[in-house]
């Protein structure tokens, strides 16, 4: 039986000493707002006049879910950070892996049955994985499971390739769904390794089965200088998606912009991110997702450029838009600036939440030891000795040794 240490967990939910005064002014409104809405994920709803007549609503258990986290990627942008070791295992806020993010994710919305897929330099994400979700003792899974699946050759022409992309990695794993154990999943999550955020998967999955959705992708509104760098969506007035381009350019791109108004965004916000961008997360009904990768598109490689975009002309594929903070690290600017982000008095994306933490490795070092430095806005990890030096607006990394005259600041504006 499959578990995740208790050390694990007391190390990621502790939380700091209390914020400043000036923090939970400006953090108290937001986490209200959150708390109006009470969903990490809004459902693209049409206006009120718009709607058509559902179903009878059905609630979803975290039992009838399995997740597949996607960490196969060689991460070639975020190289050197890539040398020795998958993108999902790249550091993050000092002590934790990207990783760390869809897993912790999983386990606050109770979805406790997971694989994590992996190719490339995967040692370091494999001990990891190993070290934080599969052994020890302390929470346990019950009936649930972490496994990981590695790339690796099977019977057959097509299994002596690696993975070829996203969804052949997915089609190469499709018989375990055929399991007597897995009988019971009716819908699977697929999740990237590489982003930084914070949602409620099940209320997620609970729209996708109230809006009888064959697949659900969750989105975010983006503005043109971003734009590109996603995959787009348009869609109807019911949340339908009509067209899907992989990452478009020039004309293309203009073509995907979207009234942003008929999803209730405010409106100094649908003024500038004028794009739905996919952020590489889909729910699929299990008999959907195995009709589509062994039936109607047995080559296609990859989720974003190809099965999307064609199951969308044929399947009710829903766009679900995503209310909170979001970030790809797919890039070294990307990872740059995400991690001094979270050097701010009031980050957009808190680590500390001690309702929903995000777990990491018990490495069971010893406290940061100070000596006679000034230290201003930074994130100190586990296991460092600062001696007579100055870090402002900086992430210190586990086991570094910061020695008398260094002096360490970022300029940094957003």
């Amino acid at each position: 039986m499959a578990t995740f240490s208790m050390a694990a967990m007391a190390l990621a939910a502790a939380p700091p000493p209390g914020p400043s005064a000036r923090c939970a002014r400006v953090a108290a409104p937001r986490r209200a707002a959150a708390a109006a809405t009470a969903t990490s994920c809004v459902l693209a709803e049409p206006p009120h006049e718009l709607k058509v007549e559902a179903a009878a609503r059905r609630d979803v258990g975290p039992d009838t879910v399995a997740s597949i986290v996607l960490s196969g990627g060689a991460g070639t942008r975020l190289f050197p950070l890539t040398r020795t070791r998958a993108k999902p295992a790249v550091p993050v806020g000092g002590c934790y892996r990207l990783i760390d993010i869809p897993m912790s994710n999983c386990i606050n919305s109770k979805i406790n049955k997971i694989y994590v897929l992996t190719q490339f330099n995967s040692q370091s994400l494999n001990r990891h994985i190993a070290r934080t979700y599969n052994i020890g003792e302390g929470v346990g899974f019950g009936d649930g499971f972490v496994e990981v699946l590695a790339a690796t050759q099977t019977a057959g022409e097509s299994g002596k390739r690696w993975f070829q992309g996203t969804a052949d990695a997915v089609r190469q794993f499709l018989w375990l769904f055929e399991d007597a154990r897995l009988k019971r999943i009716e819908n699977i999550l697929i999740l990237s390794g590489d982003h930084l955020y914070r949602m409620d998967y099940m209320d997620f999955v609970q729209k996708h089965v109230d809006k009888g959705a064959d697949i659900s992708v969750a989105c975010v509104p983006v503005d043109e200088s971003r734009a590109s760098d996603f995959g787009l969506m348009k869609t109807d007035r019911n949340g339908r998606i009509t067209d899907f381009v992989e990452k478009p350019k020039d004309e293309n791109l203009k073509s995907m912009q979207v009234d942003m108004d008929i999803f209730g965004l405010c409106p100094e916000v649908a003024n500038t991110h004028k794009y739905m961008a996919s952020m590489g997360i889909y729910v699929f009904r299990t008999d959907v997702l195995l009709r589509l990768l062994r039936g109607h598109y047995p080559t296609a490689n990859d989720f974003g450029s190809e099965v999307i975009p064609m199951a969308a002309k044929d399947y009710n594929v829903q766009a679900y838009l995503f209310d909170g903070y979001w970030e790809d690290i797919g890039t070294i600017k990307s990872f740059y600036e995400a991690n001094l982000a979270l050097t701010d008095q009031c980050p957009n994306f808190y680590f500390y939440d001690p309702v929903k933490p995000i777990f990491t490795s018990p490495r069971f070092l010893p406290p940061t030891k100070v000596e006679n430095c000034k230290i201003l806005n930074s994130i100190i990890s586990h296991g460092c000795f600062l001696t007579e030096c100055s870090v402002e607006h900086s992430v210190i990394g586990i086991r570094s040794r910061l020695e008398p005259g260094v002096q360490l600041k970022v300029l940094w504006t957003t």
